[in-house]
């Protein structure tokens, strides 16, 4: 399924609206959250649960909103959750085997845009975007972030302030 949605809009301009960064792509802020989420929860080299305080507090979201996040994360077998003055939340699978993509598809409801007007001149680019975009968020773990940002964050970079 798509993560791209391809739509018409007044003035027969296309538009793009998707799950990302740049200036054509649209994450919803549950998807963001939730994707925070599973990675602060694949960054902790830790088989102990995490609180929700704690990951609230490192990614910046509210505490009540990433609750009821957590709890459908937890539904769809992305986390698990520990009861108890120790307890919190847990990866369900190995982060090696959760894609940001089947995330972003789950939380925001596997949205699909309805691409029409096949005879548009811009269809097949349109098209080959989507595809794209699909490719690298259906191929890229956590596992594979949570190792990218270790190395970003520890690369040395010199000062030169006296």
């Amino acid at each position: 399924m798509p993560i791209c949605e391809w739509f018409w809009s007044a003035g027969e301009r296309s538009t793009l609206r998707a799950w990302g960064y740049n200036r054509y792509l649209n994450i919803s802020v549950k998807g963001e959250y939730a994707l925070q989420a599973i990675f602060d929860l694949a960054t902790q080299n830790s088989t102990e649960p995490v609180k929700i305080a704690d990951i609230a507090k490192r990614q910046k979201i509210p505490q009540k909103f990433l609750e009821l996040i957590l709890a459908g994360l937890k539904q769809g077998g992305f986390v698990e959750s520990r009861r108890g003055a120790e307890g919190g939340y847990l990866l369900a699978r190995s982060p090696d085997a959760i894609t940001v993509g089947e995330v972003l598809r789950f939380v925001d409801g596997g949205k699909t845009g309805k691409a029409t007007h096949r005879e548009h001149p811009f269809f097949d680019l349109w098209r080959r975007v989507d595809q794209a975009v699909s490719d690298v968020v259906d191929h890229t773990t956590f596992a594979e972030l949570a190792r990218a940002w270790r190395e970003s964050q520890t690369q040395y970079v010199p000062n030169w302030e006296i």
